[in-house]
């Protein structure tokens, strides 16, 4: 009887040490809308807490996959893919994790960086100034140690990038061709860039929400994120098929409230123009007031459905007028997605924004961003092509795809 039991103890061991696990998954379009890569996102925990490496394959053939640990504490967390879904269609996946090796590489269809400013390292040598995490003490301003001003990612279709500062605006980066840029042009192209096709820098966004820029609100106004103990920005995820870019405001003083720590994650998937914004508190927050929402961009039509989704198109300078030499007016399509369950009231149009207040009795709040160029050759080209997007837009974000394991 010892000896079965020790054998079986063996077997036991050996399968924990080298342990490999198949499971199958059905991911499921509830719409009749088509939906191109969509995102599947896993929880590894579920599954050990050992993850290595995994591969994905539908019908016998490899599909891409990425795993990202998100708090850095060198385990797994997610493993993410994309798939296309036809009208109310179901795909099965089969799924083997393994507790060994390392994550496979594949072809990156994201791309994002942080960089130091340092004008006396010459471009050859700009690779030495990247960097991955940065904090700074109160009261000092990063936005001129990084270059572009903060982190800045992309997918093929458009790019973004998180000003290092007391505003945290989101500013944009419009593309003529699908393509992975931001390696090459650091978001301020050349002038033969440009007439090779490269995009450009599409929005003057100054001390606006840009597109979707979280703020505090006194009561009458927005206000920006001035009394911060430590900020800092952070790579979570790198790629192939998403990155993630991390705001801490540790200890924030909004008004005469306690201090509190908020941190924000955008998330760029591989064939998105939309960005996810997922803000979580180290504490339930319901006594704090929040706004966000678009600029007004001049000119700009605008359109909301009045249920926290809020879009507008527009032209303008992409720089302030003084400095719009070497740059033309640029034509772009904003939007702005929120939960209903968070919107304490939709503020009326003024001359820099279109807002909300926005509030959670809880300790996180989540909305999405997205915007287009007019320059685009595989985008919307008029307000109403891009407001009636917004409205699938929102149809997708409010019907995810079911996963079935």
């Amino acid at each position: 009887m010892k000896k079965i039991l020790s054998i079986v103890l063996l077997c036991a061991l050996t399968l924990t040490g080298n342990a490999q696990r198949t499971v199958q998954i059905s991911v499921i379009n509830t719409l009749k809308d088509f939906r191109e890569a969509v995102p599947v996102v896993l929880n590894l925990h579920e599954y050990g807490n050992n993850v290595k490496s995994a591969m994905v394959s539908y019908k016998g053939k490899e599909v891409a996959c990425q795993l990202d640990d998100l708090d850095g504490d060198d385990i797994f967390d997610e493993l993410i893919f994309l798939t296309d879904l036809g009208k109310k269609e179901t795909k099965t996946f089969q799924i083997e994790f393994s507790n060994e090796g390392e994550p496979k590489q594949y072809e990156p269809q994201v791309y994002v960086e942080m960089m130091l400013s340092n004008k006396k390292v010459k471009e050859s040598n700009k690779q030495d100034l990247y960097i991955s995490q940065l904090t700074v003490e109160n009261g000092t301003n990063a936005y001129w140690m990084i270059h572009h001003h903060g982190a800045a990612f992309e997918s093929k279709k458009v790019a973004y990038r998180i000003y290092f500062d007391h505003r945290q605006t989101v500013d944009i980066y419009g593309k003529y061709h699908q393509g992975l840029e931001l390696k090459d042009t650091q978001f301020y192209p050349d002038q033969q860039q440009k007439d090779a096709g490269y995009g450009d820098d599409v929005l003057w966004v100054g001390s606006t929400f840009g597109v979707g820029a979280l703020r505090g609100w006194n009561g009458k106004e927005p206000t920006m994120l001035e009394d911060v103990n430590h900020r800092t920005q952070r790579i979570v995820a790198r790629g192939p098929l998403r990155t993630i870019v991390e705001v801490i405001d540790d200890g924030w003083k909004q008004n005469d409230l306690p201090r509190i720590k908020m941190t924000t994650r955008y998330t760029l998937y591989a064939g998105h123009r939309d960005c996810m914004v997922d803000v979580r508190f180290n504490r339930a927050v319901p006594e704090h007031q929040f706004a966000t929402g678009i600029i007004n961009v001049k000119n700009s039509t605008a359109y909301s459905d009045g249920k926290g989704l809020r879009g507008c198109w527009g032209t303008d300078w992409p720089v302030s007028e003084k400095d719009s030499a070497g740059h033309k007016r640029e034509t772009v399509g904003l939007g702005i997605c929120i939960p209903e369950q968070y919107i304490n009231k939709e503020l009326p149009a003024n001359k820099d924004n279109y807002g909300f207040v926005i509030v959670t009795n809880d300790d996180e709040l989540h909305y999405a961003i997205s915007f287009c160029s007019d320059n685009e050759d595989f985008g919307f080209h008029s307000d109403k092509e891009w407001f009636e997007h917004l409205k699938i837009w929102k149809r997708e974000l409010e019907s995810p795809v079911v996963i079935k394991k």
